[in-house]
């Protein structure tokens, strides 16, 4: 096998589409449903695009080329908006364009960089990128492999963002739009009935009419508070006795809009000076740097460490948590804190503000029965994670073995049958 492969420069095996991107000021985007990207993918929805069909970007500077956080190869499907962060290209008839993400994703390009202070990767030095080249038979062989495992991290995203939705759908229509006690007034929930969302059990659970308040009409008998009153703001923080010898550490740069993309680990004496959050499952995580930026999640798993830009709210009852998570880090609050930061360079919030949040106090029976619902969503959500990270381990440690020939495509395929 490993005879039928060849050295190959990048510039030959491609099509160049870097004429064709455009860069748009963010004050001059009009939201759409079409991704814009740039150096590390998406960054946002615009209403028009400039390619129609499968291509490879590849990072044009930014410091990830060096320390390679995020994939610097990706590739865009369907109508899309490329910035100029991002040359554009596709496979010629030597090379497939998915194999090419692979080879890149699994090449060192450190040699290619120019920019001692931002890292830049020139077209020229792109096209000079030496890449390991299989027959075209065989790219295809290893991209079935390692797009299978892709595939199914893709399908567990697109099941988490349908659950979220769904989660957030709710607690809007119970606490933010108050539609349950809107049906009421306007007699379209009968007691003993059951409507989408609301099943017949709650109708009792909920005020029959609204009345006005400081946050607008809010149910009859439900007053405004915050979130404080749900959760403790920062409840433990490690000493230099309790600290435990490995730091397993979340950041607010891997830490985006509910997902936590990575965690590092660190012996305790090695570890950055601001891991020092106790983070327990249930808590709700939010960044109080740049909060617009969603560095936010809910804690599903034991043992992690976070930094003090995040602001830590601990359910005091189990029942709170999903409330929390889901009043915290709703889009209208992320807002309210990026409006509320100050600081110039790195505008932050107090961690008091977060917890300062307003909602409505409702009977800790509803919120209760709310638990109930949402719950097994975000737990979905946190099992989905779970596999894909184990999903992406797996293919991260199958690439650079395919990728240079080191392991046969039949053994590869026998490896992942015997896997399930």
């Amino acid at each position: 096998m490993a005879s039928e492969w060849r050295i190959a420069v990048l510039g030959d095996l491609t099509i160049n589409h870097d004429g064709k991107r455009k860069p748009v000021k963010e004050s001059d985007r009009r939201p759409g449903p079409y991704p814009y990207y740039g150096a590390s993918g998406i960054v946002d929805y615009v209403d028009g695009y400039l390619f129609d069909g499968e291509y490879l970007l590849v990072a044009e500077d930014g410091e990830n080329l060096r320390t390679r956080q995020t994939p610097i190869a990706f590739m865009a499907r369907g109508k899309s908006w490329v910035n100029n962060h991002a040359h554009v290209l596709t496979g010629n008839d030597k090379a497939d364009t998915r194999f090419l993400v692979y080879a890149i994703e699994g090449t060192d390009i450190s040699g290619y960089l120019t920019g001692a202070v931002m890292p830049k990767l020139t077209q020229g030095n792109l096209n000079k990128i030496e890449l390991n080249c299989p027959p075209l038979a065989e790219q295809r062989a290893i991209v079935h492999i390692l797009g299978t495992l892709d595939d199914k991290i893709e399908l567990n995203r697109r099941q988490n963002e349908t659950l979220e939705a769904m989660a957030r759908a709710l607690f809007k229509a119970w606490f933010v739009d108050f539609e349950p006690v809107r049906a009421k007034m306007e007699g379209r929930w009968q007691r003993g009935e059951t409507l989408p969302g609301l099943p017949a059990h709650l109708y009792d659970l909920f005020p029959g009419r609204l009345v006005e308040s400081e946050l607008g009409e809010i149910p009859e008998g439900w007053e405004v508070t915050s979130l404080a009153e749900f959760s403790s703001l920062n409840p433990e923080t490690w000493t230099r006795s309790t600290r435990p010898k490995q730091i397993h550490y979340v950041d607010l740069s891997n830490t985006k809009w509910g997902r936590i993309e990575s965690v590092a680990n660190y012996d305790a004496d090695n570890a950055p000076s601001r891991a020092q959050r106790v983070l327990r499952p249930l808590d709700t995580i939010v960044g109080t740097v740049r909060p617009g930026n969603g560095s936010y999640a809910m804690i599903s798993d034991e043992g992690l460490t976070g930094s003090t830009g995040f602001a830590v709210l601990r359910p005091v009852q189990r029942e709170f948590a999903e409330f929390i998570y889901l009043a915290a880090t709703a889009r209208e609050n992320i807002e309210r804190l990026s409006n509320l930061a100050d600081g110039g360079a790195y505008p932050a919030v107090r961690p008091e503000i977060v917890s300062a949040t307003q909602v409505p106090r409702a009977g800790k029976e509803l919120i209760n029965e709310f638990s109930r619902q949402v719950s097994p969503m975000l737990s979905a959500i946190a099992d989905n994670e779970r596999v894909s990270r184990t999903l992406a381990q797996l293919r991260d440690t199958l690439l650079p073995k395919l990728i240079s020939g080191e392991l046969r495509i039949a053994d590869a395929e026998a490896f992942l049958k015997g896997r399930g």
